[in-house]
């Protein structure tokens, strides 16, 4: 959602201008360019360790971090004991039998691994040993590509709750749980907490994995070598990423920016656009 209102405003001031927008999983959209090799002119993801581990220095030469986020359990006024559920008892309400709960694909989406390294981080937090896996092998059939396929199923009712950003959450206008900051992935205090819990990925091509570490939600972007628009991909970079612009429009839909943005640089390091970017987010 942020993405097409970001895009639908800046053709607002560029006339003439077609945006193809194209949304799957992170892993996904980074198999496309490396496995597939798709075209695109702006990649973002909404982990970007995505850009670092498969795309760069191959594909990309460097990588804009621009904002957080943290997971929640979403639900929906109807779901079943949403007038019960807290942050004590989530766990055991979506054991429960008559309970029924989705997840993203760990190897398609960010917030697929992220909901795995969530429940090992509250295994660890509320002391309750196997419940990883109690938790993962339920609900199976409800598993899909990108988080974003199952508010259908939860806005119908066919699951009761769903583990997914808060952002999504705000966006769509759902009800959520807020977890507690120690599982969440969203507060940088509890980094060296966050690193102990990992999972393993497919990786960029098949056979290879990749592994994943806990750590806060950062989500980046970039322009792939085989960009065909690059100039005109690095304007829309620039109202992305302009404070009074995109980021501004980031913040409203309950995505903070990062302040100030963090540019990992491979290869370019005189590169115009960067440093045209950096001017743009100078704070006072």
């Amino acid at each position: 959602m942020p993405m097409k209102v970001i895009a639908d405003s800046f053709k607002l001031i560029n006339p003439g201008v077609t945006i193809q927008l194209e949304a799957a999983g992170s892993v996904e959209c980074a198999r496309k360019i490396t496995e597939l090799n798709r075209q695109c002119d702006v990649m973002a993801s909404a982990d970007y360790k995505i850009i670092d581990n498969l795309l760069i220095p191959d594909y990309a030469d460097w990588n804009i971090l621009f904002s957080g986020n943290e997971m929640a359990l979403v639900h929906t006024k109807k779901s079943r004991y949403a007038n019960e559920i807290s942050k004590d008892n989530w766990f055991e309400i979506l054991l429960k039998p008559d309970v029924s709960y989705g997840r993203s694909d760990p190897n398609a989406d960010p917030c697929g691994y992220r909901t795995l390294l969530t429940l090992q981080l509250a295994e660890h937090y509320y002391k309750k040993p196997n419940l990883t896996n109690d938790i993962t092998h339920k609900d199976n059939r409800f598993i899909r590509p990108k988080e974003v396929d199952l508010i259908a199923l939860l806005e119908t009712g066919t699951i009761d709750y769903i583990f997914l950003y808060r952002s999504v959450a705000v966006q769509h206008g759902l009800e959520y749980l807020s977890l507690p900051s120690e599982i969440n992935l969203g507060n940088p205090f509890y980094s060296e907490d966050y690193s102990q819990v990992q999972v393993r990925i497919r990786g960029s091509s098949l056979g290879d994995t990749l592994l994943i570490k806990g750590e806060p939600m950062v989500y980046g972007l970039t322009i792939p070598k085989n960009a065909p628009n690059k100039k005109l991909a690095g304007e829309f970079i620039k109202y992305f990423l302009d404070p009074k612009k995109g980021l501004k429009i980031i913040e409203q839909m309950g995505m903070p920016p990062l302040n100030p943005l963090i540019i990992i640089n491979d290869k370019c390091k005189d590169d115009i656009l960067l440093e045209q970017i950096v001017a743009i987010n100078r704070y006072e």
